[in-house]
C-alpha cells in the first residue's frame, strides 16, 4: 500500500476519537447512530482496525462532517470541489461532491454490474437519504419492498428503515445522494398537477 496511504489510515483511528469526544458521544450512543459496534468503533479509535468506506460514511454523517474531513485531506482554496473518488473494496466508487460540514451532504455513486438474485445487505442508520439515478437501474431494498429505479426516477426515505441499494445484472449504474442528518429532508419540487378543465 501507498505509504502516503498508510499514514493517512493510521490518522484516522485518533481523529475518530477526538471527534467523538468533542461531541460528548459515548461509544454506545455512537454504535446505535451508525450501526456499527461499538467493538468495531473502540478497535478504529485504537487504531488497531483499518476503516472501510462502509465505516467511514456513518461516521461522517453521524459527526456531520465530509469524508475529506474525517481522513484529513488537505485543504483547497479553489471554490470548485475536488472529486476524489474513493473505492470501495466491491468496485463501488463514491465521489463526494460537497466538502461543508454538517446539513445535508451530497454524493455521486457508481456501482459496477451485479447480480439480480444478489441477497441484500439490509443497513439502517440514522438521517434521511435522497437518490436520483443518472444512469442504469439500480435496485433498492427499503424494508418490505424491493424496487428498481430507472434514469430519472428519485427515492426518498428515513434511513432507519432498513436498507440496501445494489446494480442489477443489466450493467452499472450511477446515481445521486443527498444525505441529511436527523430531521432534515431534501425534497423534489414539482408544479402542481392540473385538473381537466381548469386553466
Amino acid at each position: 500500500m501507498d505509504e502516503t496511504i498508510d499514514r493517512t489510515l493510521d490518522a484516522v483511528g485518533p481523529r475518530l476519537k477526538r471527534l467523538r469526544l468533542q461531541r460528548d458521544v459515548t461509544l454506545s450512543g455512537l454504535a446505535a447512530q451508525t450501526g456499527i459496534s461499538a467493538s468495531t468503533l473502540s478497535r478504529l479509535e485504537a487504531g488497531l482496525r483499518r476503516p472501510t468506506l462502509e465505516q467511514l460514511l456513518p461516521l461522517a454523517r453521524a459527526y456531520g462532517v465530509t469524508l475529506d474531513e474525517l481522513v484529513d485531506a488537505p485543504p483547497t482554496g479553489d471554490p470548485r470541489v475536488n472529486l476524489r473518488p474513493i473505492t470501495a473494496g466491491d468496485g463501488m466508487v463514491v465521489l463526494p461532491l460537497t466538502r461543508r460540514p454538517g446539513g445535508i451532504q451530497a454524493y455521486k455513486f457508481v456501482l459496477p454490474a451485479g447480480r439480480d438474485d444478489a441477497e441484500p445487505d439490509l443497513r439502517t442508520h440514522e438521517g434521511y437519504d435522497w437518490v436520483y439515478v443518472l444512469n442504469g437501474t439500480l435496485r433498492l431494498v427499503l424494508g418490505e419492498h424491493d424496487l428498481l429505479l430507472e434514469p430519472g426516477q428519485a427515492a426518498e426515505f428515513d434511513t432507519r428503515t432498513p436498507h440496501w441499494f445494489g446494480a442489477t445484472g443489466a450493467g452499472p449504474v450511477e446515481f445521486l445522494s443527498l444525505i441529511g442528518t436527523q430531521g432534515e429532508r431534501a425534497h423534489v419540487r414539482v408544479a402542481p398537477r392540473r385538473v381537466a378543465g381548469r386553466p
